[in-house]
């Protein structure tokens, strides 16, 4: 109860005026440091975002596997926490160098309206510089912790999803995210790289796997929010195709996928061998579901696809993760 309802239950609003007064003149005496609390939480919160941490999950997917199979039977833990460091700060730098390239579509898109940029949360050249050192400190970190091969190719990495991606297949072709999808890949080269300082055939096998898998797995995302790209000028496929033609498409990459992930076998012991023979049939199978959904005219939801995708190249990799730490002898020496 406050003072002036004891004093008289018809307090004068003069009375009520003063008390709301120094009630507020109170409360904003805490305004300031709580307020610089949440300011500063908002902006750590919003560089956070700039660097899209739940698109960097494919970089654990990819990278730690690959480090794995290239020195099988063994476990280099500080080399594979280093090179995780610096694909993350490369990732992070991508990414936000994406963003302030892609400000502009990002406001006319519901999916995209909240990103930092879109809402002026951070100011484009405080996010430019941001990405740029985050460049710097990825090349650092590779090339001291691992070697110079593996910093070039994550700053090939950026220069191409930024460059080439971003700036100039998204917005003018169907095909940008079979194209630009190939910056995705790039950590099973780098990891590769990171151990052995060369390129071998395996990094490029899984590449490949992750090449085939981006445009299923974007296609379906995109299908779910096609009005938003329509909206933002984006010619994605299925923005500018029927849903036939569409999962058609998807059905096609996704064969392509699951063969691929075969090749490795011949490097592999039979864990690999019958995880990516099941995950691949599981994943293949809900795809032709699709196809034929779509086909007979049924309502779809494409959105299982898309996550369906992340599921099976996550039990994809850590197959091949299981398989390199137990270094069981390879299938080929069967033969």
């Amino acid at each position: 109860m406050r003072i002036g309802d004891r004093v008289s239950g018809d307090t004068s609003a003069a009375s009520r005026a003063t008390h709301g007064s120094s009630t507020s003149t109170e409360s904003s005496s805490d305004a300031p440091g709580d307020s610089f609390l949440a300011r500063s939480r908002a902006t750590v919160l919003a560089y956070v975002a700039l660097t899209k941490p739940r698109v960097i999950e494919l970089l654990l997917v990819a990278t730690i596997p690959v480090m794995l199979q290239a020195d099988r039977g063994h476990v280099d833990i500080a080399l594979i926490a280093a090179t995780l460091l610096g694909g993350w700060l490369g990732a992070g730098s991508a990414n936000t160098l994406n963003m302030v390239a892609d400000a502009d579509i990002d406001q006319k898109m519901k999916r995209t309206a909240r990103r930092p940029l879109a809402r002026h949360a951070v100011s484009t050249r405080s996010a430019l510089v941001f990405g740029i050192v985050l460049w710097i400190g990825s090349f650092g970190v590779l090339w001291w912790a691992a070697n110079l091969l593996s910093a070039l190719l994550v700053t090939a990495t950026i220069a191409f999803y930024v460059g080439v991606y971003t700036m100039i297949l998204k917005r003018r072709t169907w095909q940008n995210v079979v194209w630009g999808g190939a910056a995705g890949c790039m950590p099973t080269l780098v990891g590769w790289a990171a151990v052995t300082g060369t390129i071998g055939w395996q990094p490029i096998v899984l590449f490949l796997v992750i090449f085939f898998w981006t445009p299923p797995h974007t296609w379906a995302l995109a299908m779910r929010y096609k009005e938003d790209y329509r909206a933002a000028g984006v010619p994605m496929l299925p923005v500018i195709a029927t849903e036939e033609r569409v999962t058609r498409q998807m059905l096609f990459y996704t064969w392509a996928t699951v063969i691929s992930s075969l090749v490795l076998v011949l490097a592999t012991s039979w864990i690999y061998g019958a995880v990516a023979v099941l995950a691949g049939a599981w994943f293949a199978s809900r795809v032709h579901k699709l196809y034929k959904e779509t086909r007979a005219g049924a309502e779809v939801a494409p959105l299982k696809i898309f996550l369906q995708s992340n599921e099976y190249l996550a039990i994809l990799f850590c197959g091949l993760a299981i398989d390199a730490v137990v270094n069981l002898p390879l299938i080929t020496s069967y033969f």
